[in-house]
């Protein structure tokens, strides 16, 4: 069930999906850098402003599970228009810095995004754009990114799959909620 905060800025409403810790494991693939499976934490948080804060950390995975090195870090902003368009600036580790535009879907849970500007510094990776599709699937946040490089037409580089995280906070509100239960408990459950 998704709940929308009272505090949350009205305009934010159709991106109450995205709120919240996430995490989860994907796959990662592009020419010149070893396929991979990879873990990977994403918040997306407000404080009430027009705009939701992003952040990203996705390190290697071995065959075990578990963390082997970072992979990538990217921190954000999205903001949705009344007409349900949706911009997104983001930075990420590599010294790239993002404006991304899209829209989300009609009727569904769904943003497709593409880069509409894209600044490098010279430290950084050879990179000139991409696409994102974001989705809120059976209570999962689905992704899967798209990027091109001058010398690698726009193809699919990474995607995962991420579950809400609940914390010891969550888990004390969700209790202070339950209705009264009988003391047996099973009553509950006919």
């Amino acid at each position: 069930m998704i709940e929308i905060p009272s505090d949350l800025n009205p305009e934010l409403v159709p991106l109450v999906f995205l709120l919240g810790n996430w995490a989860g494991a994907g796959v990662t693939d592009f020419p010149g850098a070893e396929k991979a499976n990879f873990g990977q934490e994403v918040s997306f948080t407000h404080d009430g402003r027009d705009f939701l804060e992003y952040h990203s950390r996705t390190w290697i995975l071995d065959q075990d599970g578990n963390k082997v090195k970072p992979l990538e870090t990217e921190s954000g902003f999205w903001r949705i228009d009344k007409d349900r368009k949706v911009e997104v600036v983001m930075v990420r580790d590599d010294g790239v810095v993002e404006v991304w535009y899209g829209e989300l879907a009609d009727k569904k849970p769904q943003i497709d995004l593409v880069t509409d500007a894209v600044a490098r510094t010279a430290a950084s990776g050879s990179y000139s754009g991409g696409k994102r599709l974001y989705g809120y699937v059976k209570s999962d946040l689905m992704w899967v990114g798209e990027k091109a490089t001058p010398e690698v037409p726009l193809r699919p580089y990474m995607s995962a799959q991420l579950k809400k995280v609940v914390s010891p906070e969550d888990v004390a509100e969700m209790a202070r909620n339950l209705p009264d239960m009988p003391d047996d408990g099973i009553a509950f459950f006919k």
